[in-house]
């Protein structure tokens, strides 16, 4: 009977959650769903000493605006809990304590300064680091004196000293590792914490988890885990290591390639949709062709068959260019829904409060080609909302003409503008497209002039738009302190 599947997401809540961790979680979440399987979010939290507050919650609130659902976890419940490793301990203590009767751990008593010089005289041996053995073979006596001494020991695996341990990984294919090179791993901290390989363990199997989709960096604690489950009696669960991530220069990830917590990606206007769609590609494809999918599409076509073995190479310019296209396909409305919050946040405070939902509707489709994330919404349209426009004099004045001409050109179009009953698209077109040839210039000098005056900028969205939705008065009174401006200026 094949078993149904069930994953699980474990972070730990010693940081943010960054690409790397939301690609694992997207990956199980991806599988689960693609499978018609269940998801559990487990929090491991036995590192107290670099546990951050906030970052349970800010893990939870990513995988929520991300819209990664999961079946059982914190603020779900289910039936494997808690969820909470710090919430279990008493569950990792008595399989410790079966682990040292069966003759498979054993206490160890070695202090922290014993443990750095033996660590320093490996390393200055050019010896491969780990546990020496030292308390693995104590006498009955030599164990009743540590017993007596001030030290509180951790609990060791008593790892085979012969043989192999092999896997077949999802992934990778068969994997084999040498027993001689595993040193003998902590399994309970002195300060009665599980480490990581005991409690995974032990949670893996009591919360009945089927596949376990992990990050490469886990591959060689394989064998140590497989130990465990042999010695505890537990059937293993099928194992994924996930390919690495690396920079574009193909270093190890860092803030340096762009990569940053997710939390970060929100507040510089990403969607979650193009954030999704981006770490889908991050060590998985559909074929050698698609790059834009839906979460839809995700969920029917995910595989692990068609994950990478090599490493994945993140690339904050195709984020960006894979979140232009989720921008360019939003409805106004929902473009203009999302856009708020960084309008009010990123325009000036100057500006009156609140902002016009109707005029923000006029504003947003003349940007919205040109916008790749949200964060640039307020810079693009900000001489929309703007009273008074700041741009050096000299920019009025196009390429081949001169301070006489920009002034003439500029007070003939107003004359002309002036005139208009109607003030559209339309009806500027009529009057200042014909304009240019009357007053000598090219079509492109005049507008451009006229950009500048009406815009402050060199480059803006069509020009006629832009005037219609800015309305007639706007255009005219920054047309009339265009002409002073030129004015000013030194012939």
């Amino acid at each position: 009977m094949i078993k149904q599947v069930r994953v699980r997401y474990a972070p730990s809540p010693t940081g943010y959650p960054h690409m790397g961790n939301i690609r694992t979680a997207l990956f199980n979440w991806l599988f689960a769903r693609h499978s018609g399987g269940s998801l559990i979010i487990r929090i491991e939290d036995t590192d107290v000493s670099r546990k951050i507050e906030g970052t349970v919650e800010a893990i939870l609130d990513a995988l929520h605006w991300l819209g990664m659902d999961w079946d059982e976890g914190p603020d779900v419940g289910g039936n494997y809990g808690p969820y909470f490793q710090s919430q279990r301990l008493d569950i990792y203590h008595k399989a410790a304590e079966q682990l040292i009767s069966q003759g498979n751990a054993y206490h160890c008593y070695c202090s922290t300064q014993r443990l750095d010089e033996m660590r320093a005289k490996q390393i200055k041996l050019k010896q491969p680091p780990g546990y020496d053995r030292h308390c693995r073979n104590l006498s009955r006596e030599e164990k009743a004196k540590k017993e007596a001494g001030p030290i509180t020991p951790v609990i060791r695996s008593k790892t085979p000293l012969e043989g192999q341990t092999r896997f077949n990984d999802l992934i990778r294919g068969k994997v084999a590792f040498k027993n001689a090179t595993i040193d003998d791993f902590v399994l309970l901290k002195s300060d009665g914490y599980p480490t990581y390989h005991l409690a995974s363990v032990i949670d893996d199997h009591l919360m009945e988890i089927s596949h376990v989709l992990r990050a490469e960096e886990w591959l060689s604690s394989t064998p140590r885990h497989l130990m465990l489950y042999r010695a505890l009696g537990f059937e293993p669960p099928q194992f994924a290591h996930l390919p690495i991530l690396l920079g574009a220069d193909r270093s190890k990830l860092s803030k340096r390639h762009g990569a940053m917590a997710i939390t970060k990606y929100r507040e510089q206007g990403y969607l979650a949709e193009a954030i999704v769609n981006s770490l889908a590609l991050l060590g998985w494809s559909l074929d050698d062709k698609t790059e834009i999918l839906s979460i839809k599409e995700l969920k029917n076509s995910f595989s692990l068959e068609r994950v990478n073995r090599t490493a994945a190479i993140f690339n904050k310019d195709k984020l960006e260019w894979i979140n232009g296209i989720y921008i360019r396909g939003l409805s106004l409305e929902d473009f203009s829904k999302r856009s708020l919050l960084f309008l009010e946040n990123g325009l000036p405070p100057e500006i009156k409060r609140p902002l016009s939902a109707d005029y923000i509707r006029q504003v947003l489709p003349l940007i919205q080609e040109r916008t790749k994330t949200l964060a640039e919404v307020a810079e693009l349209t900000q001489f929309f909302f703007a009273n008074e426009l700041n741009y050096e004099s000299d920019l009025l004045i196009a390429k081949k003409m001169n301070q006489a001409l920009a002034v003439q050109a500029l007070q003939t179009s107003f004359k002309r503008i002036e005139q208009l009953a109607v003030f559209d698209t339309e009806s500027l077109e009529v009057i200042l497209r014909p304009l240019a040839e009357e007053l000598g210039l090219k079509t492109k000098q005049l507008f451009s002039t006229l950009r500048v005056a009406v815009t402050g900028r060199t480059v803006a969205p069509p020009l006629f738009l832009t005037m219609s939705v800015l309305g007639k008065e706007c255009c005219l009174n920054r047309m009339r302190e265009a002409i002073t401006s030129l004015r000013k200026m030194r012939k």
